[in-house]
């Protein structure tokens, strides 16, 4: 079985060559790569075209950066097989990686597959082995900078990381695809949390291994881009998602947890940019699409109450 593998481009051109060199190693399972270009300004588009892959590959040109979310969006809708791969462009995928997640997704339950994605700088330490997310409306990656040797078993995660994950585009059609409004950062959260809501699950596959630069696009770790669209889309993963009953119940977890953010920030020197994201958020919430409460998924909410529950536990063990 192919798949589709979706990867959004904005001048990556420095890592399009061993991005593409590590999927012809596992060509037999692509049956199209899927380039979405963000109005590049570098040589992305020229590499592309004076190139030959082991597989067809399909360039979608937008005239600016739409974002990871909406370009994402292009290449599922334009995508021909029922497998999507969204894969980040500064990734090296390994090879013999895609069988396992294609294998592991043929589960009526199964929403995603991540892949175990590791460190490029540092091929034993884990980037992202899956994301958390509690009632303090934190995310976490799982295992980061952990020995990847400590993942070695298929696993129930929370959300897969949009960066590597496998989904399937007849249920990415049922429950909505990512959510153009988030433009980027926790639209893959936002996306696991509706899938849970309409009872499937996400899964990591440490078989599958992709070794990812990481803030390779949006730049450093903390910057006030990434502070605000954050922020911005926490307020609406909690606004669009969490009917009011659980919102009520929450309410202190959610202000002790957004109280903490602002003094973390704050004490970073993005205390006021972090103030405008979640104003933001309040202000523009009303054009997001709700998820509809429906009684027939009331024990989906739950399940999805408990696992906030136990991440918020485990956080705080720590």
């Amino acid at each position: 079985m192919k798949v589709s593998v979706v990867t959004p481009n904005y001048n990556g051109s420095e890592f399009l060559k061993n991005y593409f060199e590590s999927l012809n190693q596992d060509s037999e399972y692509i049956g199209e790569v899927i380039i979405v270009d963000n109005g590049s300004g570098d040589s992305s588009l020229d590499y592309i075209q004076n190139n030959s892959f082991d597989f067809p590959v399909v360039v979608i040109k937008n005239n600016e950066n739409r974002g990871f979310a909406p370009a994402v969006n292009q290449g599922i809708l334009k995508a021909k097989y029922e497998y999507i791969f969204s894969l980040n462009n500064d990734t090296e995928i390994k090879k013999g990686s895609i069988k396992p997640m294609v294998d592991l997704i043929q589960d009526d339950d199964v929403f995603s597959v991540q892949a175990m994605m590791l460190q490029a700088n540092n091929k034993n330490l884990i980037d992202d082995a899956g994301d958390e997310y509690n009632l303090l409306a934190w995310t976490k990656k799982v295992g980061e900078n952990q020995d990847s040797k400590s993942y070695q078993e298929v696993r129930e995660i929370f959300s897969s990381c949009a960066g590597a994950a496998l989904y399937k585009k007849s249920l990415l059609e049922k429950i909505g695809l990512f959510d153009d409004n988030y433009f980027a950062y926790m639209e893959d959260v936002d996306l696991a949390i509706r899938s849970q809501i309409n009872g499937y699950k996400n899964l990591l596959c440490p078989e599958a291994i992709v070794y990812h630069i990481g803030s390779a696009t949006s730049g450093s770790r903390y910057n006030e881009f990434k502070v605000k669209i954050a922020a911005r889309n926490n307020v609406w993963t909690v606004y669009k998602n969490i009917p009011i009953p659980l919102k009520v119940i929450n309410f202190i977890f959610l202000l002790f947890g957004f109280l903490i953010k602002y003094i973390f920030f704050l004490r970073k020197g993005f205390g006021s940019i972090y103030l405008e994201g979640i104003k933001e958020g309040l202000k523009t919430r009303s054009k997001l699409k709700k998820v509809n409460f429906k009684k027939s998924n009331l024990k989906n909410y739950f399940k999805l109450e408990y696992k906030l529950i136990i991440n918020t536990l485990k956080f705080l063990k720590k």
